[in-house]
C-alpha cells in the first residue's frame, strides 16, 4: 500500500483543504475565483492566492476561538471575503453555514441564535478579513470537518431551520462531475461556472465544491440579467444554475437573440417550476440538449431531473428519479395514489447524505420505510415522470376547489403586459379564499387592467382558477435568490 507525504493511504479521500493545497501547488497561477462587483471592479484570485489567504484567515479565526467541530456563521453577501471565509472554516475542521443577510434584524438575530456558531461574520467584519492578508502565513495541520456545510431555510414565520449535511468535508469527484454527464455528455474541463445567485442559498453555495475540482468560479455580487449575459460573453461561461425568475429576466432582454451564448455547454434550472413558455424560449436560445431541470430540496432527500429534449416529450415534468432516487405520491392516509392523481411527493435515496437540523424545526414527514416529503404536491405519469404542481402550504382552497398558485402564475406571466407575478389566496367571505394576482407591469405607465388579466387567464385556465382580484405593484418583493415570501404578502393584505 502506498502512502502520501502526510502518512495517509494514497487512495484515501483528500480533505477539502488538502485538495486546495494540491491545486495551489500544481496550478498556482490559474484563476480559481473571479468576482463581478457592483462597482465595476472584477478582482481575480489564483489558486495559490486562495490557499494563502484562506490560511491567513483561518489563523485569525482560530484566535477568535474556532476549533474543529465548531460552526462558523457567514452572514456575508457574495464576495471574495465570503469564499475565503468558507475555505478558512474548512481549514480549521469547522462547518461553514452561510446566512441570509437580506432579512430584518430581528429575523437575523433569531437565526444567529439558532445556529449558535462560535463566530458570526457579517458586513462589519469585511475590513477585519481584508486585514488578515498582512498576517504571516501559518503552517496549518490538515483537518476534516465532520459536517461539510449547513444551509439556512426560514421564512418570516415558523422556527428557523438550519440544515446540516452529515458528511465529512472531503473531496468527492462525484460531487463535482458536471451534472449533464448523467446523459452521457462529456464537457470540456475545467469549466467556467457562473454563480448568479446569493451564496446563502444551496444552489449558490454548492459551486464552491467545484472550486476544488479546478473549475473557475465567476461570482456575481448581485444578480442582474444584463450583467449575466455580458459576463457569459466576456468570460466564456460554460454553465450556471438559475431560477425561473432569473431565466425569465434574461430572456426578456431586448437584444438577447443577438447575444453570443455559444460558450454555454449546459445549464441547470431549479428552485421552482419552470413555466412551459419559458422553457420553450430557452430551448430556442441554447437548444434542448443543454437544459437540465431538477427537483430536489436542501435536505437532499433525493433528486429528479430531465433534459430539455426529454421535457419536450413530457412537457411540465421535473423528471424521473436520478441515480437511486425513488418516488411515491401518497394520499392523506399514506396510501399510494394512482398515476395522474395529485398527492404528496415522497422521495428516498440511500446514497444521499444524511441531514440534521440545528434549532427547533421539526423533521420532515416520513414513512416507516424511509421515504420523506418536503411538502410538495404532484403526480406521476405512466412513464415514471414526476409533475410538480405546487407546495401544499401555498394551495388555495376557493369555493371548495383547490387552486395551485404556480399554475395560475404560469398562465399570467405570458401576458405581454406582465413582467412578474405572484398569486396568493386572500380571505374572502363568499369564497373562503379568493385567488388574488399581484403583478408587476412591463410598462408602469400602462399596466394591464384587472379585466384584461382575467380575460387572458380565462382563455388558459378553468373559470374557478381565474383571479378574482388583481393588484398592480411597481415590483414583486423578492429575495436576492428571487424567492417570494407568500405568507408575508398575505399578511400584509389582511390574511
Amino acid at each position: 500500500m502506498t502512502v502520501d507525504q502526510g502518512g495517509a493511504p494514497a487512495d484515501a479521500p483528500l480533505s477539502l483543504p488538502a485538495k486546495l493545497r494540491q491545486l495551489a501547488a500544481e496550478r498556482p497561477d490559474d484563476i480559481g475565483l473571479r468576482f463581478i462587483a457592483l462597482d465595476g471592479s472584477e478582482p481575480a484570485f489564483s489558486y495559490a492566492e486562495l490557499n494563502r489567504r484562506s490560511s491567513q484567515l483561518a489563523a485569525a479565526l482560530a484566535e477568535r476561538g474556532v476549533v474543529s467541530g465548531d460552526v462558523v456563521a457567514l452572514g456575508l453577501r457574495n464576495s471574495p471575503q465570503l469564499v475565503l471565509a468558507a475555505l478558512a472554516t474548512w481549514k480549521l475542521g469547522a462547518t461553514p453555514v452561510p446566512v441570509r443577510w437580506d432579512v430584518p434584524d430581528w429575523e437575523l438575530e433569531r437565526v444567529k441564535e439558532a445556529i449558535n456558531g462560535r463566530v458570526f461574520l457579517g458586513a462589519a467584519d469585511l475590513g477585519w478579513i481584508d486585514e488578515t492578508e498582512n498576517a504571516p502565513v501559518p503552517d496549518l495541520p490538515d483537518q476534516v470537518s465532520p459536517r461539510v456545510q449547513g444551509i439556512c431555510s426560514s421564512g418570516s414565520t415558523g422556527n428557523p431551520k438550519i440544515i446540516v449535511m452529515e458528511r465529512p468535508a472531503v473531496y468527492r469527484e462525484v460531487v463535482t462531475t458536471p451534472f449533464i454527464a448523467a446523459w452521457g455528455v462529456t464537457v470540456p474541463r475545467p469549466e467556467t461556472i457562473l454563480v448568479p445567485a446569493p451564496m446563502y442559498h444551496a444552489n449558490g453555495f454548492a459551486p464552491l465544491q467545484h472550486l476544488f475540482a479546478g473549475d473557475q468560479l465567476v461570482v456575481l455580487e448581485k444578480f442582474d440579467a444584463a450583467r449575466v449575459v455580458d459576463v457569459i460573453e466576456r468570460y466564456r461561461v460554460s454553465t450556471f444554475t438559475a431560477t425561473p425568475t432569473m431565466l425569465q429576466r434574461i430572456a426578456a432582454l431586448p437584444d438577447i437573440d443577438d447575444r453570443d451564448l455559444t460558450s454555454i455547454q449546459w445549464i441547470i434550472q431549479g428552485a421552482a417550476l419552470m413555466p412551459r413558455t419559458l422553457m420553450h424560449r430557452w430551448i430556442g436560445l441554447i437548444g434542448p440538449e443543454k437544459i437540465v431541470s431538477i427537483y430536489g430540496m436542501t435536505e437532499a432527500l433525493g433528486l429528479t431531473a430531465l433534459r430539455g429534449d426529454e421535457w419536450l416529450e413530457h412537457q411540465g415534468s421535473v423528471g424521473r428519479g436520478l441515480g437511486d432516487t425513488e418516488m411515491r405520491v401518497l394520499g392523506p392516509d399514506g396510501e399510494v395514489l394512482p398515476l395522474g392523481e395529485i398527492g404528496d411527493i415522497y422521495l428516498r435515496s440511500a446514497t444521499s447524505p444524511a441531514y440534521t437540523y440545528v434549532g427547533d424545526a421539526p423533521r420532515l414527514p416520513s414513512t416507516p420505510d424511509g421515504f420523506a416529503s418536503a411538502g410538495d404536491l404532484g403526480y406521476l405519469d405512466a412513464d415514471g415522470y414526476l409533475y410538480l404542481v405546487d407546495r401544499r402550504v401555498d394551495m388555495i382552497v376557493t369555493g371548495g376547489a383547490n387552486v395551485f398558485p404556480a399554475e395560475v402564475e404560469a398562465a399570467i406571466i405570458d401576458h405581454p403586459g406582465v413582467s412578474d407575478v405572484v398569486v396568493v389566496g386572500l380571505r374572502d367571505e363568499s369564497w373562503g379564499r379568493r385567488v388574488h394576482a399581484i403583478i408587476a407591469p412591463t410598462d408602469a405607465a400602462a399596466p394591464p387592467t384587472t379585466e384584461e388579466i382575467r380575460t387572458f387567464t380565462r382563455s388558459r385556465l378553468a373559470a374557478y382558477k381565474v383571479p378574482k382580484t388583481v393588484e398592480v405593484v411597481d415590483a414583486i418583493p423578492r429575495s436576492e435568490a428571487t424567492k417570494v415570501n407568500r405568507g408575508a404578502l398575505v399578511k400584509a393584505r389582511g390574511g
